[in-house]
């Protein structure tokens, strides 16, 4: 794998990260809801005008469009596997920025995906 496809990679890991702690903000100003029809049309027009929400969906959408160039530029069975790093990231961004635990069972699971995605770059 060539510097610019791992460049990618990362970028798109990173918009990714970005994207879910915007999303996950947002919902969290929303506030929980019971999936049920009379709450459809309240809770869709809620998520319409948050703005975490809507910048999470266009960071999202920038992650999709990097995403497409590193599958331009590399075989999908390397680049999927790469892309676990946002589990990393997200985790890791998510005990810092939102106050979420990282419990020692997580971070072991944190190790294994390095580990995994260490393997796969080196094929």
């Amino acid at each position: 794998m060539n510097s610019i496809v791992f460049a990618l990679i990362l970028l798109a890991v990173v918009f990714n990260t970005i994207a879910q702690l915007a999303l996950k903000t947002g919902i969290d100003r929303v506030g929980a809801f019971v999936f049920h029809w009379s709450n459809f049309v309240p809770i869709m027009l809620k998520l319409m005008v948050s703005p975490w929400i809507i910048v999470g969906l266009f960071i999202y959408v920038g992650s999709v469009g990097v995403w497409l160039m590193v599958l331009s530029r590399t075989p999908v069975s390397i680049a999927y596997p790469m892309s676990s790093l946002a589990y990393v990231t997200s985790a890791i961004a998510a005990y810092y920025l939102l106050g979420e635990n990282l419990s020692v069972l997580r971070i072991a699971g944190i190790l294994v995906i390095l580990v995994g995605v260490y393997m796969v770059a080196r094929s």
